[in-house]
């Protein structure tokens, strides 16, 4: 078998969501594959719909059941444990696919020889196959055969992981899988993932629709989100030391920590929260004073972060509290008083 597509699932029932994307997985040009749907012990009806399509098409449909909620990672790891193709490509239950996608992205693999290849996504609000805003994921720069200079550019920006297909016996060699029970499960993985790689190639078109709704993970915002990015940063560097990649990208993999363990979160829940607490702040600031007590010198966080962004991240970093109330002021100045 050509290929396995890996749909975890959990509570997507309504609205569509999961039947719009079920279609678009049933419906791809190729016809060697299947879609394994993982059901992440669901509580509404996306189970009974899971089996509806294992009914109508039970050559290309496989649904596994998990009595217990392992997350989107978990769900992912069983659907990798089944899978028989020879290439595997992971879809999330509430997003769709171009009818083409697979086709084209196994097709630029038999013309460069590639292991893992990718393309860009848009972001939408309305199921269709209407191309919404284009968000292109990964860059020319990053393709070909991977060298050092290649490889540190993914570390940095591995890019999306359900816009790729892998090549499954390379997922198998190095034991490929998920942090699991967590969330933001990719921002360990892709990286890591991506250096067991040797050829990375990428269609230039968004095929992936990546669909923008108020059920949507990056929504809601909440502490246990924010220390779930917290422990995949740490996750991150584990693994890499595990796989014996973090001495050799070092530089690259603090850059990586400070912008998803620290820039990232800090901001995300600082603006994503009603009512900030002093206690996460300081433990945000803790954590990457004991792993990257120089991170602000590194030549990365230099480049990417404009000035404001550094100078809010030293008054954290020198006090949460003054940041906290300094933060909380300028907000406010932003949205209520210079708008008007």
């Amino acid at each position: 078998m050509k290929l396995s597509i890996v749909v975890p699932v959990y509570n997507m029932a309504g609205g569509n969501k999961l039947k719009f994307c079920l279609d678009s997985l049933v419906n791809q040009t190729i016809s060697d594959y299947e879609i394994i749907a993982v059901d992440d012990a669901s509580t509404d009806n996306s189970l009974a719909i899971l089996h509806e399509y294992e009914s109508n098409y039970p050559w290309k449909f496989k649904v596994i059941q998990s009595y217990e909620n392992v997350k989107q990672g978990g769900a992912r790891n069983k659907g990798i444990d089944a899978a028989k193709g020879m290439w595997i490509g992971f879809v999330d239950s509430d997003d769709w696919i171009a009818p083409d996608m697979y086709e084209k992205l196994l097709s630029k693999a038999e013309q460069t020889g590639a292991d893992v290849v990718g393309c860009d996504y848009c972001m939408t609000d309305t199921q269709s196959m209407r191309v919404g805003k284009l968000m292109p994921n990964n860059t020319l720069e990053q393709t070909g055969v991977l060298d050092r200079e290649k490889y540190k550019l993914l570390v940095m920006n591995p890019g999306s992981m359900v816009i790729k297909v892998y090549r499954k016996n390379v997922i198998d060699a190095n034991h490929l899988r998920f942090p699991e029970r967590t969330f933001y499960e990719d921002n360990c993985a892709s990286p890591i993932w991506m250096l067991h790689f040797a050829h990375f190639e990428k269609v230039e078109e968004p095929l992936y629709y990546y669909y923008q709704h108020n059920l949507s993970t990056v929504h809601a915002i909440t502490r246990e989100k924010c220390e779930a990015r917290l422990s995949m940063g740490k996750m991150l560097i584990e693994e890499a030391r595990k796989y014996g990649f973090y001495k050799k990208y070092k530089l690259e993999f603090e850059f990586a920590f400070s912008k998803l363990y620290y820039m990232n979160t800090l901001f995300t829940y600082m603006l994503g929260m009603k009512h900030p607490r002093l206690d996460f702040l300081r433990q945000i600031a803790d954590g990457i004073k004991q792993e990257f007590p120089d991170f602000q010198d590194n030549i990365y966080y230099q480049k990417e972060f404009d000035a404001e962004q550094k100078k809010l991240a030293a008054m954290h970093l020198k006090s949460p509290f003054r940041f906290l109330i300094y933060f909380q002021m300028l907000h406010f100045y932003r949205n209520h008083i210079r708008k008007k």
